[in-house]
């Protein structure tokens, strides 16, 4: 069995994680590890030599990441007042996970009805590093939680709509470092995980469908909670 320690997710095959050169991949990990972790200020304007200066690189990898980070909202371009980080707010948030509630059941139908016992397997080996591991590297639960979801789109013929998922995902994903999981959080996650194995084995594709619709709000609901609680303790 692969040790959880050396697990890395991995986006769908034939997807691009950014699409980007591997220097321009590299400076947009660092600029928008520096807009969620608030080192880049909501609505600081981006200047592209300073960028450049501060990463140790030429502009055109930092033009090319703000390509990407605008891509995932990250950031936006304001006819002649250039680029500024976008707050990352709870709106933000939402609007990323209701487009997942949305996408996702649809994924996940077409996953049961072509799932082979090969994909059911593989869900119940990540399934079991994922309570393995138990929460006690995050670090390590998220990789493992997002190639859990990712053995289920990873066929999908609609690779556009694959693309859109790990997108939002990793967004999601980079968001939600910031806090720690609830007990109630854990719960379910690890509840509805089991469920859905459950309902693929048995074919039961609706059933499934409405499942990974509460999960994926869930998801989002938690982010949510943890930015509501931050804000609080911030203006108390």
């Amino acid at each position: 069995m692969t040790e959880t320690s050396e697990f890395k997710a991995q986006p769908p095959e034939g997807i691009d994680a950014t699409g980007a050169s591997s220097e321009g991949a590299s400076v947009y990990q660092l600029i928008r590890d520096d807009i969620i972790e608030g080192r880049l200020a909501a609505n600081e304007r981006l200047v592209v030599t300073d960028l450049a200066r501060r990463h140790g690189t030429s502009t055109n990898p930092v033009r090319e990441a703000l390509q990407l980070l605008r891509g995932e909202g990250f950031v936006t371009f304001v006819a002649n007042r250039g680029a500024r980080v976008r707050p990352i707010d709870q709106d933000f948030v939402r609007d990323i996970y209701e487009i997942g509630v949305l996408i996702e059941p649809s994924l996940t139908r077409w996953f049961v009805n072509m799932a082979t016992v090969e994909d059911i397997g593989e869900l119940e080996r990540i399934q079991s590093l994922i309570e393995e591991n138990n929460f006690t590297d995050t670090v390590r639960h998220s990789e493992l939680d997002t190639a859990f979801h990712t053995i289920m789109y990873r066929k999908h013929y609609n690779r556009h709509a694959a693309e859109l998922w790990w997108k939002h995902r990793e967004v999601l994903r980079a968001v939600s470092r910031r806090f720690d999981f609830t007990l109630a959080r854990r719960a379910a996650i690890l509840s509805e995980h089991r469920e859905l194995i459950a309902h693929v084995k048995a074919g039961r594709a609706n059933e499934a469908g409405e499942l990974i619709a509460r999960h994926v709000e869930g998801s989002g609901r938690h982010i949510l909670e943890h930015m509501r609680a931050r804000n609080a303790a911030r203006a108390g």
